[in-house]
């Protein structure tokens, strides 16, 4: 059962949409997929909006958000149009697919449209999207806003001169890279991955963008795993989903 709560601040829909896998491993960093000890759920997986109100510090405090009647029908699209696969990429994983969510032409809109909402007043130059699916919604939301697209990649993805940012996973560790000069000092950057599982993918974004005086305004995600804990990691640092998995 699909349970959807819509944003207040939202409740129109935008113009501003700018049209036409790696596979990550839970908990080892960020991605698409947790045990299924924690999330053993099918296709009808009921999901919940959690918004935080945007500010550039300070702990974020957890909100939720519902207009009159309780509903947001873009909220509800979204959710629904997410499909989990039970046992991929390997046996005890739940993977959040977000392939299909790409296929609802209204669905993916609606997620653009939301985002767009949320920053286009917000005086972001930056959007850094997070190797692979931010690349995906970064760089429609970096149009809408007026912002460049700066990607963050794996190592020895990126041809140029390259700043580098270790981080932990699990079993080890790994690597994440900007190119140099892509971002300058004193610029304000937005986050962007399509799911927050532990949260060291973001963190590592974040420090890489700060080691060169870029403010993290916010970081921004289609889907969120709670029980993971990526906010706490996060730390102080704002976090905006639209829709969590329970």
């Amino acid at each position: 059962m699909m349970q959807a709560i819509s944003l207040l601040n939202f409740s129109k829909p935008s113009p501003l949409f700018v049209g036409p896998f790696q596979r990550r491993h839970c908990p080892s960093i960020a991605g698409a997929a947790a045990p299924i000890s924690h999330l053993h759920r099918n296709r009808c997986q009921s999901y919940r909006i959690s918004v935080p109100p945007l500010s550039c510090s300070g702990t974020v405090q957890h909100q939720e958000m519902a207009s009159d009647d309780g509903q947001d029908s873009r909220i509800s699209r979204i959710s629904s149009a997410i499909r989990a696969i039970p046992d991929f990429p390997k046996p005890g994983i739940l993977f959040q697919d977000i392939t299909t969510l790409l296929l609802d032409t209204k669905a993916f809109r609606d997620t653009i449209d939301l985002f767009v909402e949320r920053y286009k007043d917000k005086n972001i130059s930056v959007v850094a999207g997070i190797e692979a699916r931010g690349f995906i919604f970064g760089p429609p939301i970096a149009l809408a806003i007026g912002a460049k697209f700066v990607p963050m990649r794996k190592p020895h993805k990126l041809p140029g001169e390259v700043i580098s940012e270790e981080y932990a996973l699990e079993y080890g560790t790994d690597v994440m890279e900007m190119h140099v000069g892509a971002v300058e000092a004193g610029e304000r950057a937005l986050v962007v991955d399509d799911l927050i599982a532990t949260g060291g993918t973001l963190c590592a974004a974040i420090r890489l963008l700060e080691r060169v005086g870029v403010q993290v305004v916010e970081c921004a995600c289609v889907i969120e795993l709670p029980e993971l804990q990526g906010r706490q990691q996060l730390g102080d640092k704002p976090l905006f989903v639209l829709v969590s998995a329970n």
